[in-house]
């Protein structure tokens, strides 16, 4: 049989192997069994690394007892040769996989669609069949990194364009704000939770934090303009969003919300009839559980203006966390005195190297401020944790403790699924 082994060469590492693996099948088929699973189809959040990874390991018992092999494609599917006679346990781990993504439209719908969860194969009899389906990943492989690396070309060139010139400007501005006007931005919302810790490390969401992603937005309507070149020009766009945030916010509809959750604003746009209205159309009882974030530049740009808006919110029953404060910035300012109920400190590598010097006065400003009240923000390593931590920090936010979330959801799956096979198994 004719093999095209010219693009090989040019493979990941994985789907070599593959490739490699299948051809020397082809003298020993008997008895060899194969299932694909489609977890390219899944949706991007349950698609994260962690959770490829988790799927793996399931296979990992039978790779150290040859009794199968395993290959993790780069697209994220995965394909497991096994021999028959472990067949029902590859069924069982299999399941095991399926139910983890129980939630996704590729297991939901899958009865309507074409794409399966997980197709199975008899080696001796689809051996042809299995060998044209890995060359037709291989070519669609190809292809994909040659388009991406196109893209990352024409990504970093916008990129660069945007940090040097093409400022914003009021016209520009202008032809923005009316475009908002007519743009759906619910799926630019993103979502970050601000988290207490277990001594575990289990995180314990107090609140989460909805935003507006800037970039996204840049890239939707702004590509090619600076937006932080003109700093006042910024701040009104900020307000425009402001408005559209607290329209949506407005339709339970539009954003789905449960818990306590915090969210950016102006101190123009607390002052404005759109923060009456909203204030207006929402319960006592909702008020409660907001916290409304303010920039400290925002803040002492008109410190009368806050003073005066801050206690207008609070007494409706909302509650006001000052944002972005570096270590240093955060020495002059007196949660207390400005009447917040929280602060966020932003994380940065030298307030750990700063020496035992910086952190006796990091610690000291977190008695003073109160360690319930201070979040520690872009959290992105254990080592941001860690040192919070020892400072007195309780509460955190940021990439890290999105991971640590995810891994405690996938754990508390896995319990739930080991639970019920467990009465399942002792059911007459």
């Amino acid at each position: 049989m004719a093999r095209d082994t010219q693009p090989v060469n040019r493979l990941p590492s994985q789907e070599k192997l593959l490739l490699d693996y299948i051809h020397r099948l082809e003298q020993h088929r008997d008895g060899r069994k194969l299932v694909h699973l489609h977890l390219s189809a899944l949706r991007p959040f349950n698609r994260r690394e962690h959770h490829i990874r988790a799927a793996a390991e399931d296979f990992e018992s039978f790779v150290e007892s040859l009794d199968g092999q395993l290959f993790v494609l780069k697209n994220a599917d995965i394909f497991f040769f096994y021999k028959e006679e472990i067949a029902p346990h590859v069924e069982t781990v299999v399941q095991q996989i399926r139910y983890l993504f129980s939630d996704d439209p590729l297991v939901l719908e899958e009865d309507e669609s074409e794409i399966k969860f997980s197709d199975w194969y008899d080696i001796e009899t689809h051996y042809d069949v299995i060998l044209n389906l890995v060359q037709d990943l291989i070519n669609a492989s190809n292809d994909k990194s040659r388009s991406f690396n196109n893209q990352m070309d024409t990504r970093s060139a916008l990129k660069a364009k945007q940090e040097k010139g093409e400022p914003l400007t009021p016209e520009v501005l202008g032809r923005v704000e009316n475009a908002l006007t007519r743009t759906d931005l619910s799926n630019m919302v993103r979502r970050q939770y601000i988290c207490s810790l277990t001594r575990r490390r289990v995180p314990e969401p107090a609140f989460s934090e909805l935003f507006i992603s800037i970039a996204d937005l840049r890239e939707t309507l702004l590509p090619g303009v600076n937006l932080m070149a003109n700093r006042w020009l910024f701040q009104h766009l900020t307000e425009t969003l402001d408005r559209r945030m607290l329209s949506m916010l407005s339709k339970t509809d539009t954003l789905t919300i449960s818990g306590d959750i915090s969210f950016n604003l102006n101190v123009g746009t607390l002052l404005s009839q759109e923060f009456q209205s909203f204030d207006d159309n929402i319960t006592a009882n909702r008020r409660g559980g907001m916290i409304i974030e303010l920039q400290k530049v925002d803040i002492f740009a008109n410190l009368g203006a806050y003073l005066f808006a801050r206690e207008f919110i609070q007494a409706k029953g909302y509650r006001v966390c000052i944002d972005g404060l570096s270590y240093q910035a955060m020495a002059v300012i007196d949660r207390e005195r400005l009447g917040a109920d929280f602060v966020k400190l932003v994380w940065h590598p030298e307030m750990m190297d700063g020496g035992e010097e910086i952190h006796t006065h990091i610690r000291n400003m977190i008695r003073y401020t109160g360690e319930d009240r201070v979040i520690l923000c872009r959290v992105d390593s254990r080592e941001a944790i860690d040192f919070g931590q020892s400072v007195g920090i309780t509460l955190f936010q940021g990439r890290h403790i999105e991971h640590l979330i995810a891994e405690d959801n996938r754990r508390r799956e896995l319990l739930r699924l080991k639970r019920r096979m467990e009465r399942s198994n002792e059911a007459p």
